[in-house]
């Protein structure tokens, strides 16, 4: 689902995107900041890998298994993850879910 990227002040119903949006997608990008629309299906892994800056992941549905290092924790509805820049992470959903990724990007990106 192509969606075009919010604008400063844009009011995003994230209500509405849970029952549109079938695949992950971007609902902002600035400067110094990105949000994306996390679609994973139950069974879906996302591959470890690490993101140089501070990210969060906030569940919006379903349940999630979160491999961190050799460890799992577990993220579920209305729960929210914070992960340091650098820290290796990949992803399991143990349902369908729907997860709100914020990352802060570096001050020196210039796009």
């Amino acid at each position: 689902m192509a969606l075009s990227h919010a604008s400063s002040g844009q009011v995003v119903n994230l209500g509405a995107l849970d029952g549109q949006a079938t695949e992950t997608c971007a609902l902002l990008k600035a400067r110094d900041i990105e949000l994306m629309w996390l679609v994973l299906p139950a069974g879906k892994r996302v591959p470890s890998h690490a993101v140089s800056t501070s990210m969060s992941l906030q569940c919006m549905r379903g349940k999630v298994e979160v491999q961190l290092d050799g460890d799992v924790k577990l993220l579920e509805a209305d729960q929210v993850m914070y992960l340091a820049g650098g820290v290796p992470h990949g992803l399991h959903a143990l349902e369908d879910a729907r997860l709100l990724m914020t990352v802060v990007l570096p001050a020196s990106r210039t796009d």
